[in-house]
Formats: C-alpha cells, structure tokens, sequence
C-alpha cells in the first residue's frame, strides 16, 4: 500500500493522458485533494489545440510512461550501463545498429557531431568546442539552414551552405566533418535524402538526418537508417510521447560509442551539462515500446474525427472555409486549416489566437503561418468539441456586419 500511495502521489503534478486521474488518486489515497502547482506559481494551463511544441510542453506522457518511471526512481543504477542496455532495447525495436538516449534531440545533434569530430580520442573529447587540428566543417543545404543548428555549431565548426549537387562535390575536402540534413525541408532543397546519403557515401563523410518531429507515422523510425543515414535523430517527447526532456540518437555503432563518451556523465565532455536521468532514460525506453504497440489506424481515425468536429463547426460561417491538412513531413497528422474571403472577418489571425489564449477555458492554436490553423492530435478526451464551440464564438464575433 505505501509503494501505491507514493506512485499515486508521485503522479499528482503529472498531467495524464486520461484527463485528472492524478488527482482524484492522489485524493482517494489522502482524504484531500490534490496540491494544484500551477494554480499556486500563476502559471495557467491551456487546451493544446497546437501540437508538440517545446514552448508548449510538447505532449503528455501516458501513465504508462510515469508509472515507469517512479519504478525507476527507487532504485540506483550505473548510468553509463543504463544508457548502453536502453540503448540495446531501442536498437533492436527500431531495427537499426545502434541508439542512445541524449537530453532531447539538439542534444543528438550536438553529441553525434562531436562523435564525428573526436571518435574515441580521449584528448580531443576534452578539448571541444576547440576544433584545432580536427575536421571542422559541416556541409548543409542552403534551404536546410535552421536554428537548431546551433546545436550543431556549438562543437566549434563551421557551416559550408551548398545548393545543388554539384556544388556539395566541390565543397567536400580534407577539413569536411560531417553533412546535415534537415527532415522536414527536404522539399525545400535541390538534393533528396536518398542522394544526400548516396553523395556521403561517395565521398566518405558522415552523414546526420534531423528528424525530430517526424514520428509518425511509425516506419520513420527505421527509415532513415535504413536509407543509408550514418546518425540520425528524433525528438522523444513529441509524437512518441516520452520525456520532453529526451531524445534519440540512432545510428553506425561506432559513432553512437564516441557520442556517449562525449556526453554526461564524463564530466571533461562537451555534453557534460545535456544530462539525462535514469528516470527519463527508462521513461522513453517504455514509450517508444508503447508507440509501436499502438493502433496506429485507430488513432488516426480518432484524430480525423476531431477535425472534423472543429471543421463542421466553423465552417459554416459566412465568408469562412475550411480544410483538412496534414504536413507532408514534420507533424504528419491531420490539421484544420480556417481560411476566410477578404474582409469577411475583421480580426487578424493573431488577433483571433490572442482570444483563444485569453478565454476561459485557455486555448492555445498552431503559432505563425499565414492560415489560422488547428491542430487536434494532442488533444485530450471531449476537448475537440470546446474547441470546436470557442473557435466558433470567436470566429462568429469577428464577422464583418
């Protein structure tokens, strides 16, 4: 009994994917209710009719995953020997030579290209971010330059933009590191991924795929590895709904063995500060066990059919359509996308995501873009149809006369 009231109130300030189960357990087992943290901080939750984004907290960890989690909390374990047989687990689930748990996926991106850089070289592990004397140029498509990639540059090298081909066989030379694809704009460049990784092999140098948000659909996870990626990496609280703070690093088993010598707890590391507990390590082993186990067809219905509750709402509107949208890489899952006629409605987009924040309940919508654009996969039970209700209020209060 002790271990369960510790668990239940373990979980009291997690949010579940089953709405308030930690609080009426934690009430059930106390006599009380539950310590409300936010409410105490002035902090306000919202509806997170958006999608994972960091600012946002990403996406809720099932209690699967907190369960797992308190379980590993109680006891002490090798850190290093952890991270290995996680590692092991992970690999063989995903079907690729090798995996590690970083500090999410910019921490991936910084560890896989420090292990490029210094292999198993014990002096130049403890000199990043000075590169002197070490290969120090990453090769990326001009269109693939993004703000992560400081996570990249924090290891001392220097970014070489390249456009087509052609251009990338002429930039590659005796000082090229490492080349960087970014997953999501891959429609944006001249070179494909499968030619990326064909150019990387011609000429031997590494290469690293950024993926982070691109899980699901299911099969991304072997697929880039499989397509001849020598590291690549996803982001382990989004879609697979593990630890926000965790990510994977996939990849050749030799560069995943340098990037955990580059990494904590080797406290002379370039990682030294991107930790990652035996919680969180443990926490995403689980989650991505239940990622593969899941009805995937299932949940995609049940997100068709939360579109389409906001879709019908709104769409009725006078001036105003809508459609459904799924991103063609990044966040590939359904979307509802509002659009309405000049001068139909007299609020901005921005004005009409400020009053969505501001009501009561909170309601935050997908950030930025030139449409007004819902998202509705990290939604919980029976919130599509509040949002659906607000967005429709909002909309209709924003109507030209």
């Amino acid at each position: 009994m002790s271990d369960r009231r510790a668990f239940l109130r373990g979980l009291s300030s997690a949010p579940l994917a089953g709405g308030l189960l930690s609080a009426s357990a934690e009430a059930a087992v106390s006599g009380g209710p539950a310590r409300d943290y936010f409410k105490e901080l002035g902090v306000r939750p919202f509806i997170n009719a958006a999608g994972t984004y960091t600012m946002m907290t990403a996406s809720l960890m099932p209690p699967e995953v907190m369960q797992a989690m308190q379980a590993a909390s109680r006891k002490f374990v090798n850190l290093v020997a952890l991270n290995e047989a996680v590692g092991r687990r992970l690999s063989a689930l995903i079907g690729c030579e090798a995996a590690m748990v970083t500090a999410g996926a910019a921490s991936a991106l910084t560890l896989g290209t420090a292990a490029c850089m210094t292999g198993k070289d014990t002096a130049k592990i403890q000199r990043l971010p000075d590169s002197t004397g070490m290969k120090n140029e990453v090769i990326i498509q001009k269109s693939h330059r993004y703000g992560y990639d400081h996570a990249v540059r924090n290891c001392g090298v220097r970014m070489v933009e390249v456009e087509t081909a052609a251009e990338l066989e002429a930039a590659v030379n005796p000082n090229t590191l490492m080349m960087l694809f970014f997953n999501a704009n891959e429609p944006a460049g001249k070179i494909s991924g499968q030619q990326f990784v064909e150019l990387g092999k011609k000429h031997g140098v590494p290469t690293f795929n950024d993926a982070a948000a691109d899980v699901p659909p299911v099969e991304n996870f072997s697929k880039y590895t499989r397509m001849g990626f020598d590291l690549v990496t996803f982001s382990g609280g989004k879609g697979i709904r593990g630890p926000q703070s965790s990510g994977l690093l996939l990849g050749r088993k030799d560069l995943i063995e340098a990037a955990l010598l580059n990494a904590p707890p080797n406290s002379d590391s370039i990682g030294r500060g991107q930790k990652v507990n035996k919680e969180e390590m443990i926490g995403l082993m689980v989650a991505v066990e239940m990622f593969f186990k899941k009805d995937h067809a299932a949940e995609w219905k049940e997100w068709e059919r939360r579109a389409e509750v906001v879709r019908k709402a709104v769409g009725g509107l006078k001036g105003v359509r809508t459609e459904i949208w799924i991103p063609e890489i990044a966040n590939h899952v359904p979307h509802v996308r509002v659009l309405w006629e000049p001068g139909a409605v007299t609020a901005s987009i921005d004005d009409i995501r400020r009053k969505m924040r501001e009501g009561d309940p909170a309601i935050e919508l997908v950030p930025g873009g030139d449409a007004l654009t819902v998202g509705v996969w990290m939604l919980e039970p029976g919130e599509a149809e509040i949002v659906a209700r607000r967005l429709r209020e909002v909309l209709k209060g924003a109507l030209a006369a």
